[in-house]
């Protein structure tokens, strides 16, 4: 193959990683909590505009958390898209909750909140807002929805990093936000998450939670003499060479997310024609809104699909499906309650996710729109 491989994905390193590395090495204390944990958590309430941000092992752990801090017990009822990652349905599952999954939008592929309340009973707690591709969901209707009903609204936001919605950021708009910092996101240190803590009669409680169970904060602070064991909790936060390897992606963090704008535009320039032409379908959300973090396409069936797939791969470039929907995954039917869900199941096996990362370039974007329009054009490829 004359041109190199165009992975699917790729970890961006924005060059002070290291640096920072060493110099939390060089502070003397490497666990959590440290320096440059205060840094990012400061970092992200300034940028974020949110009261409390505390930093994770990852955006499952912050899941976690939000489920302790919503008080899930057995039985308890929480409303969810089927399409998502399974830490978005695990966090409450670990507590007793039973997901209840809803089916997503076609337009957004978010959570359809116009059929949320109709899914709620006497049993349930919660509903999360998972943000697809950086796309936001419908805030507004699932604000009042909570309020009305008394529910608490959590934002899986994990791949949704400076997204805003009417000037407001994503994770900061329900009673408790997620965000993920893992390698495959638009601001990695490996693993690594955020809980961002919008209601503040939550932040008492949720440092107790980070501090595995403990006022040890409160200690710190001088507003108690010792800190003790007061209330559940875990090892929810991560080390300080984690923290020292956020810190210089956060600092660059806006630059990342408008390159990768760039590429997201450029893929819907160079596609726009396989739309009109009836092809495929593209997404319906403009470069701005969303962060970049996800391109994908919806193909006309899942045999087309595969065969899209195994063409580019062939071209040496990545290509992947997305989620095998919750609600009729082996432990969604043990622990959830689905039922049909039509989009979601059409969805999941037409979407195809393009490659795009923050060290890919606005040429490998052409290379990969190339591909494709050569798998829908066959006579043109002929006779290239």
């Amino acid at each position: 193959m004359d041109n190199p491989s165009i992975p699917f994905g790729q970890p961006f390193i924005v060059g002070k990683e290291l640096f920072y590395i060493a110099q939390a090495v060089m502070n003397g204390s490497i666990a959590g909590d440290g320096e440059f944990t205060r840094k990012c958590q400061e970092w992200l309430e300034v940028h974020l505009s949110c009261r409390k941000a505390l930093l994770t092992t990852s955006c499952t752990t912050a899941l976690e958390m939000s489920a302790i801090l919503t008080d899930v017990q057995p039985g308890d009822e929480i409303i969810m898209p089927s399409f998502t990652f399974v830490s978005t349905a695990n966090a409450f599952v670990l507590r007793g909750g039973v997901p209840v999954f809803v089916d997503i939008r076609a337009d957004t592929l978010n959570l359809d909140e116009r059929l949320v309340e109709a899914l709620i009973t006497p049993r349930t707690k919660a509903v999360v807002a998972v943000h697809y591709a950086g796309v936001p969901c419908a805030m507004d209707r699932l604000k009042a929805l909570c309020r009305k009903h008394g529910l608490r609204l959590i934002e899986d936001a994990a791949q949704a990093i400076l997204t805003h919605d009417e000037g407001q950021a994503l994770g900061t708009i329900g009673d408790m936000g997620c965000l993920s910092f893992h390698e495959t996101k638009n601001v990695i240190c490996g693993e690594g998450g955020a809980l961002l803590i919008n209601d503040p009669a939550l932040i008492e409680r949720a440092e107790i939670i980070w501090q595995k169970g403990t006022n040890r904060k409160a200690f710190f602070r001088g507003e108690v003499d010792r800190y003790s064991w007061v209330d559940i909790g875990s090892s929810f936060l991560p080390n300080e060479l984690t923290a020292a390897f956020l810190y210089a992606q956060l600092e660059h963090a806006k630059r990342i997310n408008t390159h990768r704008r760039v590429l997201y535009e450029k893929y819907l320039q160079m596609l726009g024609p396989l739309e009109q032409e009836g092809f495929l379908q593209l997404p319906k959300t403009a470069a701005q809104v969303a962060n970049g973090h996800i391109f994908y396409i919806l193909c006309a069936s899942l045999k087309e699909r595969t065969a899209l797939t195994g063409f580019l791969r062939a071209q040496g470039i990545g290509a992947v499906f997305h989620y095998v929907p919750l609600h009729d995954s082996p432990a969604g039917l043990r622990h959830g309650r689905g039922g049909h869900l039509p989009v979601t199941t059409d969805i999941s096996q037409r979407l195809l996710r393009l490659p795009i990362y923050s060290g890919m370039t606005s040429d490998d974007v052409r290379r990969v729109a190339s591909a494709v329009k050569s798998f829908y054009h066959p006579i043109s490829r002929a006779g290239a």
